[in-house]
């Protein structure tokens, strides 16, 4: 990556030059463009396999399964990979699931192929947060900004293209186009990153030493659960709205719901701006005011109109990308030691919540409607929105 390879001096700087930012966003984009694109075509996907939304929500979600457990043992061995090559083999393996997609015959395979590519998205966006920690010293909030940014980008474009993609060819067709997005992201990171040299293995003993000494951090165990909610909130909204808006009175077609998600195109502005607002404000006003945006956009959820539901979706989703953005700088800066242990354990965290989130929202959804669905978000980013509180600006100096 281009800052890496800078003078030391130049590294130092706070700033990221526009050309670096892009990069960084480009590269979130095609990690995590797999994971909530198959969210726009889920009323789909639920006809193909005939399921009630709960199933095909909790099976589609089940790469967050994966992404949990490869964070976690990515945030442990990741000092002894060479990352520029562990990052660029993990999207070109990614690209092996995704492609199978297309062809799964029937639930339990589409469930366990999902936790597979959640297995390699995890492995490739643990690896590259680790790598923005370390390398990029005090612009760390705003690479990391610029990284969920891409993130955000890549629920935007991949939601938009899964719909226009699907109404062209099929549902299960178009993840051979994500596939090829795959690819593209492995190809991008052989010719953008620079190589580093590989740590030496902690010993067999002291395996589990880099996660014991992340979980003893107070200020760290904090902000694994303000993670966890965050996503469990999120998924929670956005894998069932869909289904709310493709049933009457709004009764919007696959291409129409599509455009729906533009939605996420405030958030890609607003996003960018954490590392700024965080370092102003200090993380706990940036995460709590943040939040607080989102349980407005929750409320406007329950009004039947869908300006209304549009608005709300928007308020939604700026307030957990930028949650979001704050929570990831935090624990880059915080992190004593192994940063990148932390940084597994925080996205491991934050993809159990987007699991539990499927999980217990499909539930109260199918079993109470989308009133109940929307007061267990609640309650959930409320939770959130109150330890953000204690975010503390002086443990990241």
């Amino acid at each position: 990556m281009p800052d890496i390879a800078l003078p030391a001096r130049i590294a130092q700087a706070p700033g990221l030059s526009l050309r670096q930012s892009l990069l960084i966003a480009v590269i979130g984009f095609l990690t995590l463009v797999d994971l909530f694109a198959t969210q726009a075509i889920l009323p789909s996907l639920a006809q193909i396999y005939a399921v009630a939304p709960a199933k095909i929500g909790l099976a589609a979600n089940a790469s967050t399964l994966g992404m949990a457990v490869s964070g976690l043992l990515m945030g442990v061995v990741s000092g002894a990979l060479e990352r520029k090559r562990a990052i660029g083999l993990s999207l070109l393996f990614l690209s092996v699931p995704t492609a199978l997609l297309a062809f799964a015959p029937n639930l339990a395979v589409f469930a366990i192929l999902r936790v597979t590519q959640g297995l390699f998205m995890a492995a490739a966006f643990t690896l590259t947060l680790a790598h923005l920690a370390e390398r990029c010293a005090v612009r760390t909030t705003n690479a990391l900004a610029a990284y969920v940014t891409g993130v955000v980008a890549s629920n935007l474009v991949g939601r938009l293209t899964a719909a226009y993609v699907a109404s062209l060819v099929g549902a299960e067709q178009s993840f051979l186009f994500f596939a090829l997005l795959n690819l593209a992201g492995a190809a991008l990171v052989t010719v953008a990153l620079h190589r580093n040299a590989p740590e030496p293995m902690a010993r067999i003993g002291r395996f589990w030493g880099p996660w014991l000494e992340q979980l003893a951090d107070p200020a760290l165990r904090r902000t694994f659960a303000i993670g966890f909610l965050i996503l469990f909130g999120f998924i929670g909204v956005f894998t069932y709205v869909g289904f709310v808006l493709m049933r009457p009175p709004n009764a919007l077609s696959m291409t129409a719901l599509g455009l729906v998600f533009l939605v996420f195109l405030p958030s890609m502005i607003t996003t960018p701006l954490a590392g700024t607002v965080t370092r102003s404000t200090g993380p706990g006003p940036a995460c709590t005011v943040s939040l607080g945006i989102a349980l407005l956009g929750l409320v406007l959820l329950l009004v039947p109109s869908l300006f209304s539901v549009i608005a709300g979706m928007t308020l939604v989703g700026i307030g957990t990308f930028f949650a979001q953005a704050v929570a990831t700088g935090h624990v880059g800066r915080i992190a004593q030691g192994h940063k990148a242990a932390a940084s597994g354990l925080y996205l491991s965290s934050y993809y159990c919540g987007g699991l539990a989130g499927a999980a217990v929202i499909g539930i109260l959804f199918d079993g109470y409607g989308w009133p109940a669905a929307v007061a267990g978000v609640f309650a959930a980013l409320a939770l959130a929105a109150v330890l953000g509180l204690g975010l503390r600006q002086k443990e990241a100096q």
